[in-house]
């Protein structure tokens, strides 16, 4: 069965950096985009990265835009997201997303409700 295994979250100080990692097993890796998204405290879900089943394109929410960098390694499927200059606004569950289409070619879905899996996330906290 399809799994999706988050890691690498934790507390970090403003400004700090963070690299998380999701680890994929069940299906074809390398034919799927993949996503991340976040829910902090009280907020409704958001998405915040997503990439093409080759790597080749990549998008960003603005409020990450220059900070993070999503990046996938297909021989060891697993999706990362490196997460710079991280602010307390970006405390939250962070998911990583399976697209539910096959071979995608783009774009990339922002609304997570074209994504059929998903992890149970990796924690991280943005505080001094």
């Amino acid at each position: 069965q399809v799994q999706l295994r988050e890691s690498g979250g934790g507390l970090a100080q403003p400004g700090g950096s963070l690299r998380l990692s999701c680890v994929a097993s069940g299906f074809t890796f390398s034919n799927y985009a993949m996503s991340w998204a976040r829910q902090a405290p009280g907020k409704a879900l958001e998405w915040v990265s997503g990439i093409l089943k080759d790597g080749g394109d990549t998008e960003y929410a603005d409020s990450v835009k220059g900070r993070f960098t999503i990046s996938r390694d297909n021989a060891k499927n697993t999706v990362y997201l490196e997460m710079n200059n991280l602010k307390p606004e970006d405390t939250a569950l962070y998911l990583c997303y399976k697209d539910r289409r096959l071979k995608r070619y783009g774009p990339i879905p922002h609304l997570l409700n074209e994504y059929d899996y998903w992890g149970q996330g990796t924690q991280v906290t943005v505080s001094s």
